[in-house]
């Protein structure tokens, strides 16, 4: 006897066909977020950096009143926390599909923390809030990207300083505890909603949406700082009592006594130079900025003639080949999203070029993902500044430049 089982398959194969449909439609709606996210950043990143860089030439001027003063300062304030805000946005689309990569290694915790409250000093200050730091002596050890760890130390110091009333106050400390650094950051604002505490880390929740208290921000700030700590190994606690202030715990694991020892932790970037004390350089230099935003493009060039350099402009990726050669620049300061020839081009073509092997590039870009980044040093760039560029960037890059063709 012969038994036959058929079994119709249309519908099962009907709705995997569809389930593999939605699924190619979430993975091309999340590749247009993040295209739309780096392109969005793009766009704000040019108009910021025109309004820094006149910040900077306002503050260059000797006979600014006390209103022009603090107008200059408030100006430079908010193109800081703008820029922080495009960052953090990128932040998150990096860190939720896995592309951010730490840069590893031994460091002091000790310093980083320091940066970050000196760093948050200026937005504190403005309210007349007092920051207090407490710090062991001996180093605080521990495996960790610096770049990261400051970021989740200002991320915290930001979000007490933005929920914190006028004259309040804010502690941080950092101590040793057992095999963990501890850092704990505590204010004395408003508090935290117990119904609001477990979810205090969650993507774009703020702890006060009300009127009353619109502090502003996107919500993304206390999330990044969870994803990083995680990926750092450590583990980050919030506690509150409303009304008496908040008090959030950072730990991460501390390095052993047979590990290497710490290395300097601070960025690979040039020293800081205030503007307000830059003069004229002892060997000025020859410097072509490129970059098809004529304002970006117009007030950077002040600058550095502000600065005595002699300096000449392009709005173009073809303007910019032609003028490197016709003026043969030390420095090159390349936007990379520029029409006819982009950026990338313009740096292959003159790094091809024998006579011009020994311009400095130095990409100054609205793009700032580390694909874009990435795609600079093939390109030839010796350094990737993201806009908007403090000009003591520029200012140390081109130090370093006279010091080494002089």
């Amino acid at each position: 006897m012969i038994q036959c089982n058929i079994h119709d398959i249309t519908e099962r194969s009907r709705l995997e066909e569809k389930t593999q449909e939605q699924a190619r439609s979430l993975a091309d709606l999340n590749r247009r977020k993040d295209e739309f996210l780096a392109m969005l950043s793009h766009e704000l990143r040019n108009p910021l950096a025109s309004i820094l860089n006149a910040a900077h030439l306002l503050r260059l001027q000797r006979d600014r009143n006390s209103i022009q003063v603090e107008a200059q300062r408030m100006i430079e304030r908010q193109v800081s926390q703008l820029a922080r805000l495009v960052d953090d946005l990128l932040e998150v689309s990096r860190i939720s599909t896995g592309r951010i990569r730490l840069q590893l290694e031994p460091v002091d915790l000790r310093e980083i923390v320091h940066r970050a409250v000196e760093g948050a000093r200026p937005q504190v200050d403005q309210k007349g809030q007092r920051l207090t730091e407490s710090l062991p002596v001996e180093p605080v050890r521990v495996q960790g990207d610096a770049v990261r760890l400051e970021q989740i130390a200002v991320n915290i110091l930001n979000n007490a300083g933005k929920y914190t009333d006028l004259a309040g106050q804010i502690r941080v400390t950092l101590q040793k505890e057992h095999d963990e650094a501890v850092l704990r950051i505590r204010d004395n604002g408003v508090g935290i909603d117990p119904e609001i505490l477990p979810r205090i880390f969650d993507l774009f929740m703020q702890a006060d949406r009300s009127l009353e208290r619109a502090q502003g921000g996107l919500g993304i700030g206390l999330s990044l700082v969870q994803s990083l700590v995680t990926l750092h190994g450590g583990r980050v606690e919030a506690h509150s009592t409303p009304g008496q202030g908040s008090e959030f715990v950072v730990k991460f694991p501390l390095l052993s006594s047979q590990d290497e020892p710490a290395v300097p932790s601070s960025p690979d970037e040039p020293a800081v130079v205030c503007a307000e004390e830059v003069l004229a350089p002892a060997h000025p230099l020859k410097v072509l900025v490129v970059d098809d935003n004529v304002d970006a493009a117009q007030s950077l060039g002040m600058l550095l003639e502000t600065s005595g350099h002699h300096v000449l402009l392009a709005y173009d990726g073809a303007s910019a080949l032609r003028l490197v050669r016709e003026f043969a620049p030390d420095v090159a300061l390349l936007d990379i999203g520029l029409p006819v020839v982009d950026g990338f081009l313009v740096a292959k073509r003159i790094r091809e070029d024998p006579a011009l092997r020994n311009v400095l590039l130095v990409a100054v870009t609205g793009y700032g993902r580390d694909s874009d980044m990435q795609h600079a040093r093939e390109a030839g760039f010796d350094h990737q500044l993201v806009k908007p560029v403090h000009y003591a960037q520029i200012e140390g890059i081109l130090a370093v430049t006279a010091g080494s063709s002089s």
